[in-house]
């Protein structure tokens, strides 16, 4: 990767301070790109050992995603749900 890229023109410094800039947003967005990958793959090293204890993986995933809304959405969801259910018979 190179340090500066070459223009064949010279730039007035405005735009050169626009360039550095530039420069490293990118780099501080694949910093936090690299560090995205490193927690995704150690979320997926944790979904492994509650595999391994015995758990499901598939369950626990909905618990992490219900435990996340709020109460009264979750219950709204929950109504809705059931509504559902009964209207095709399921339980």
């Amino acid at each position: 990767m190179k340090d500066q890229l070459s223009i064949p023109v010279p730039l007035p410094d405005e735009h050169r301070a626009a360039d550095e800039r530039l420069k490293l947003l990118i780099e501080r967005v694949e910093r936090l790109e690299e560090e995205k990958k490193g927690i995704s793959d150690d979320i997926r090293d944790v979904f492994g050992e509650m595999k391994a204890a015995g758990y499901d993986a598939k369950c626990a995933r909905q618990i992490i995603r219900l435990r996340k809304m709020k109460p009264d959405d979750r219950r709204e969801m929950e109504a809705i749900l059931d509504v559902y259910k009964n209207a095709l018979g399921i339980d």
